[in-house]
């Protein structure tokens, strides 16, 4: 088991930095074909959907989710949508250490200032993170909101606002974010589930 676990983390790892590479190679390419691509009304689309794919809105409907399923008595979901909430959190953290100490070589200004760096996306870095925990707790309803971190990121793109690179490597640290707090979840409710599962087996005793 532990080394199909390994074997699972070394592909990730493989497909993740394969995802980066390709990514730098491709940031100008990208660039020009989205400023050759552009339609009034998609690019007003876009920004909507770039301003609404930031984290305060994420951050609200997660609170609001939370104190849902906290009324209602769902231990299940409220440790859900707490980690939904902490995982995009450190995904926001991390992305802004990384704006501040990175120098991004391909936009001016001080190093020190995020202003002038989009290496790596906020927006998508929050949102994969976000709905990443939601993909490994429950794969059908993380699936179906995959699209969202997804169109956050052409957004970013079609407006001009990041590179390629500048998405994909937020959505590897949000994903990474989403292993880190979505394991301990996990790891909490198999042990929940096995405590559960002695107590019945005792029971029947």
């Amino acid at each position: 088991m532990k080394y199909s676990a390994v074997f699972y983390w070394l592909i990730g790892i493989a497909i993740a930095a394969t995802a980066i590479a390709v990514s730098f190679h491709f940031d100008d390419s990208v660039r020009e074909f989205m400023m050759q691509h552009q339609d009034p009304a998609m690019r007003n689309f876009m920004r909507y959907v770039s301003l609404l794919g930031d984290w305060p809105l994420h951050a609200a409907v997660g609170l609001a989710l939370l104190g849902l399923a906290w009324r209602r008595g769902s231990e299940e979901w409220t440790r859900i949508f707490l980690a939904m909430l902490l995982a995009m959190m450190l995904a926001g953290g991390v992305g802004t250490v990384i704006k501040r100490t990175v120098p991004d070589t391909r936009c001016g200004g001080p190093r020190f200032s995020s202003k002038y760096h989009s290496f790596p996306s906020g927006h998508v870095g929050a949102s994969t993170a976000f709905f990443g925990v939601l993909l490994i707790a429950r794969r059908r309803v993380g699936l179906a909101c995959l699209p969202i971190p997804i169109l956050i990121g052409f957004s970013r793109m079609y407006i001009g606002a990041h590179y390629l690179s500048d998405v994909v490597c937020a959505a590897v640290l949000g994903l990474l974010c989403a292993l880190l707090v979505g394991s301990l979840l996990l790891i909490e409710q198999q042990t929940s589930n096995t405590e559960d599962r002695t107590s019945d087996w005792r029971r029947r005793r």
